[in-house]
């Protein structure tokens, strides 16, 4: 796989993740309908800002095994196959019926920059983005590339899709919050997903170093 080839399909798949709504989706659509569209753009920012520490985190750690053995290699490389065909199955098995987008009880106040601290721990203090990025980012990985620079590369490709994908909830919050209550969409997203979930875990596992 070319570089080339690697960031085309990247894109590609890292769009329609996006897409699929999530808890960020859920934290920014909230922020703008009952915050408005200025404390919305800062909680997106600081969602982008966990982001990169995430991918930046993974990037080096990722970089030190893989240039380590060729069985922290195939240990990587189960572990992030199993956790991608779990993730599938239970998106193609089990889709979601709704997408929670109302306001919780007790939504936190504050100014600007308390919004960007609220979008920042979101981000950070989940580990599923962290364990998603060791098992989804290698796949891109080219031959002959190093693993650090690159997969921190496509975290910073998968921040920028989620800034445009986050300024479009907040200019259309009513609109996309509305078609995001759909049951059919809900479904809909959640198995192209978990397909896709299911082929690159499937892919993973018949990686040859």
């Amino acid at each position: 796989m070319t570089v080339v080839q690697a960031l085309s399909a990247y894109v590609v798949a890292a769009g329609l993740l996006t897409l699929t709504p999530g808890l960020d989706t859920a934290l920014i659509l909230r922020t703008a309908a009952v915050e408005g569209p200025k404390r919305a753009a800062f909680a997106a920012l600081g969602i982008n800002i966990g982001c990169l520490l995430w991918g930046a985190a993974v990037a080096l750690g990722l970089g030190a095994l893989l240039a380590a053995s060729t069985l922290a290699f195939n240990i990587l490389k189960w572990v992030g196959a199993a956790y991608l065909v779990w993730l599938g199955l239970n998106l193609l098995l089990k889709p979601r019926e709704s997408f929670q987008l109302t306001a919780p009880a007790g939504l936190m106040t504050g100014g600007d920059v308390a919004w960007m601290r609220r979008g920042f721990l979101t981000n950070l203090l989940n580990p599923k983005v962290g364990v998603f990025y060791v098992s989804f980012l290698p796949q891109f990985l080219p031959t002959g590339v190093q693993a650090a620079p690159f997969i921190f590369l496509l975290a910073v490709i998968h921040v920028v899709i989620g800034s445009c994908w986050s300024a479009t909830l907040i200019l259309a919050t009513r609109p996309i919050a509305g078609v995001l209550q759909r049951a059919a969409v809900v479904r809909w997203l959640d198995r192209v997903t978990g397909g896709l979930f299911l082929a690159f875990g499937v892919r993973l596992a018949l990686e040859r170093r």
